[in-house]
This record gives C-alpha cells, structure tokens and sequence, in this order.
C-alpha cells in the first residue's frame, strides 16, 4: 500500500548543490518551492535554460546562472532534467560526458523511464522519476516518485524533501509512473476545464463571473478537504449531499446519464496511452 507524506525537513551536514536543466513552469515551481522552505538555506541552486527570460527569472530567484547544460551537470550532486520529452534526448546527448554514476538525475519528462535514461548516460545511472503538478507554485504540490535502484535512501529522501517542501509526495511503483500521470499530473487541467463550464453556467443565468469562480473554486477546496479528512468514502460524501427528490440528485442523474464517469475513464487511458507512446 503507498503512503503519501508530508514534509518534514531534517537538516544536512554540508551544502547540496542543486542543478535545473529547463527553467519553464514545472523547473520555476519546484525552483520556488526551495527557496520558500527551510531547506533554503542547505542548498545552492543552478540553472540552465536556452531561453534567456526563463534564466533571468531563476536567477531573480537567487539561482546562479550556468553557460551550458553540461556545466551544470559537473557543478552539481543533483540534476533535474526539467525538459519536455520531446526535447530529452538532445539534452542527454550534451550532458553525457559529464553525468557521473554519482550524480542524481532527477526527471519530471513524462513517460521517460530510467532505463531509458541511464542508455543514454552511464550504465547504472542513479535516477528518480518524479510526476509533479503545477499546485507546487503555491505549495499545494502533489507529486508522485519511484527511484531506481542504484539511488539510495539518503538520496532518495532528499529528492522527495524537495518535493514534500511543497505540498505532499507519494512514492510509487516504477512500473506505474506512466499510469499516475492522470491521477496527479494532468488532473489540474481536467478539474479546471471542469470548473470552466460551471462557470459559464453561472455567467448564462446572470450570476456575477468573479463571485461563481470564487464559490466553485471554495466549494472544490472544501470537497478535496472531505475526502481527505472527514474518514468518509467518496460514496458516502455523494450521499451526505443528495437528498431524495432534491437538487443534487436532479444534476447527479444528468451527469451519469451523460456518462461522466465513462468520460474520466477515458480521458485517463487515453492520457496513459500518450505516455506510454512518449517513451518509446
């Protein structure tokens, strides 16, 4: 059974040196995370990113810019390839002679396995998986992590302090990280297309948009606090709101008969299949 967990910060004997490949919304977030923490004060951020707005904007962060990815894989302990997939392999293939079987690369590229990265580096390559999402901006991260074998619990630990400094962090199977990308990855933009047509309901029958956004956004807070914390099942939440007869169970029999379900269900093998098509 995988736990998630919380942060809960342990204090290091010497500085960490701390390397961004990719400095975009994902890299930004978790560079931001950091430096909101108590964890701050232990570790020395660098950055590489070939958009030179995206490197002021790190560097404003207190991040020391590098000339090249490959410099920054040898000034670093932990590297983490911040990239899109697609933008992967030319990355690896400027950083291989550097990366070392001591350095952690740590990858947020969806559907890259390990393996696939320790091919393209060195033989035994310490590598974690990581599928974070976008709520790390405010510290209301959840991310999910699998490691490979030749990283070690200290290594691992600190990787999942860094993520747990900014929400909470699940460790999973290696062998289901392409599956949890709909679970957590993704999921933000599903929920918010979500919200989006709540909204334009509102804004149809006259109700202000600012006041809709801000009550449909309160009420989905309010909901995920339920689930995780009020010890009932998700049945049981659905029934403590649906009166017999009521309003609740009038919008309730709508969206099941327009096949809500079979339209998440869908949406998340479709989300898995794309993964699995990008690692390949």
């Amino acid at each position: 059974m995988n736990e998630y967990y919380h942060f809960v910060w342990k204090g290091y004997d010497e500085m960490k040196n701390v390397g961004f490949i990719g400095a975009g919304n994902m890299g930004y977030a978790i560079m931001s995370g950091i430096k909101r923490s108590a964890m701050s004060s232990d570790i020395a951020l660098f950055v590489y990113d070939k958009f030179q707005e995206a490197m002021v904007r790190a560097q404003q962060l207190g991040a020391k810019g590098m000339p090249s990815a490959a410099e920054l894989v040898g000034s670093c302990d932990y590297v983490f390839l911040a990239v899109k997939p697609q933008q992967l392999d030319e990355v690896l293939g400027e950083i291989k002679a550097d990366v070392t079987k001591n350095t952690v690369i740590i990858s947020i590229c969806a559907g890259i396995t390990d393996e696939y990265i320790a091919s393209k580096t060195v033989e035994g390559a310490k590598v974690v998986l990581v599928m974070p999402n976008t709520p790390l901006l405010l510290g209301e991260g959840a991310t999910a992590l699998s490691r490979s074998d030749s990283v070690s619990d200290a290594e691992f630990d600190f990787v999942c302090s860094i993520f747990g400094a900014s929400g909470i962090y699940a460790v999973v199977p290696k062998d289901k990280m392409k599956e949890i990308i709909s679970i957590n990855g993704s999921s933000p933009a599903f929920i918010y297309l979500y919200a989006q047509s709540f909204v334009k309901y509102a804004v149809s029958v006259g109700i202000d948009e600012k006041a809709a956004v801000e009550l449909f956004a309160k009420s989905l807070i309010g909901s995920a606090k339920m689930i995780t914390d009020s010890g009932k099942t998700i049945d049981e939440l659905i029934e403590m709101v649906s009166s017999k007869g009521g309003t609740t169970i009038a919008g309730l029999e709508k969206l099941r008969a327009g096949g809500l379900d079979e339209a998440v269900q869908e949406c998340c093998k479709a989300c898995t299949k794309r993964a699995y098509e990008l690692s390949k």
